[in-house]
């Protein structure tokens, strides 16, 4: 857990409370509010609450998404910073920082099923990584999102609500959660643990039997 966690200000309310829980994990923390405060970091995290379109405006306005494409360091996004890691979204149409493929889409309502999704529900683990270690299987965690990410093989972990959507992904040194860790009790408390003793040559995930 040695060395600077830089928390990258990108407009959203949860800013607070994702610092508070790293640092109640041990982690020093760095908010982030110009591409330069990510220099020296060890890791970075994007967390994000709101729409993708204003949110990718703040990020190049502040020149963020140049660096955010060019550092090898862990990178971490939270809910709409999981999100704008792909692509693009149907959200706003624009290009997202395309660190992952795929496309995000809106989630679809349904009889029973609300959107936005709000509330606990299950993450069902995909693949061993190292993001999971230690993490309870079927655990819980807290959503709040009416977009979501496909399920493609950089996905470790999956959540339903209507339709199964990626709940956690990992392709190197990059990885996020559609959930809020910083709301997610013990299980959100685990998977930031493990994210900030993630290095980015930690081993790739494997397939669950």
């Amino acid at each position: 857990m040695s060395g600077v966690v830089a928390l990258i200000d990108a407009g959203g309310a949860n800013l607070g409370s994702v610092s508070y829980a790293l640092e109640r994990l041990g982690a020093q923390v760095r908010i982030a509010r110009d591409a330069d405060a990510l220099r020296g970091a060890a890791r970075v995290i994007l967390p994000g609450v709101g729409a993708a379109g204003p949110a990718m405006r703040l990020l190049a306005q502040r020149g963020f998404v140049p660096a955010l494409n060019a550092i090898d360091v862990p990178l971490f996004g939270i809910c709409l910073g999981m999100q704008l890691l792909f692509e693009a979204s149907d959200e706003s149409g624009e290009a997202c920082l395309g660190l992952l493929p795929g496309r995000v889409r809106a989630l679809r309502g349904a009889p029973g099923v609300r959107v936005p999704h709000m509330g606990w529900n299950r993450v069902d683990a995909r693949s061993a990584d190292p993001l999971l270690d230690e993490a309870v299987p079927g655990a819980q965690a807290y959503f709040v999102h009416g977009f979501a990410a496909p399920v493609t093989e950089d996905c470790i972990a999956t959540a339903t609500h209507g339709d199964t959507f990626a709940a956690m992904v990992r392709r190197g040194h990059v990885c996020g959660a559609q959930f809020h860790p910083e709301r997610s009790a013990t299980f959100g408390a685990q998977v930031l643990r493990n994210f900030l003793s993630l290095r980015a040559g930690s081993a790739i995930a494997k397939e669950v039997a």
